[in-house]
């Protein structure tokens, strides 16, 4: 199967101490962190086209944009999806929503890039 949208990738965990802002260092209260939430996006974006790459071939991160909409404590179950809307070229961009039990808790885009593995490695710094 080709890379074209429509493609889904989902990831879904637990709010742990380990997740907050605190332990991100990104806030100063015990709730799921901005930071593992845009992770989560990242991660749900790669299983989307998980499987189907040519042999030496990933994606990179481009462009993140997202809203992070309300609170989440930990315990609460969270699952964030990622649909392939547009292929570009090399150029893959997804829609990204994230849930709780409560509803909507961020959203946004999710810009990833495909490369060839060892050329894109030799030209890092």
């Amino acid at each position: 199967m080709p890379i074209q949208t429509g493609l889904v990738g989902e990831v879904s965990f637990t709010v742990t101490e380990d997740d907050t802002a605190l332990s991100f260092r990104s806030g100063e209260v015990p709730v799921l962190a901005t930071p593992r939430l845009i992770a989560a996006c990242e991660e749900a974006s790669c299983r989307a086209t998980q499987g189907l790459l040519e042999q030496g071939v990933t994606t990179v991160g481009r462009r993140i944009q997202f809203d992070h909409l309300a609170p989440t404590k930990v315990g609460a179950k969270v699952t964030v999806e990622a649909v392939l809307e547009r292929v570009e070229g090399r150029r893959l961009t997804f829609t990204v929503s994230a849930s709780d039990a409560t509803g909507l808790i961020g959203a946004g885009k999710v810009s990833r890039v495909l490369v060839e593995v060892e050329p894109f490695l030799s030209r890092s710094r």
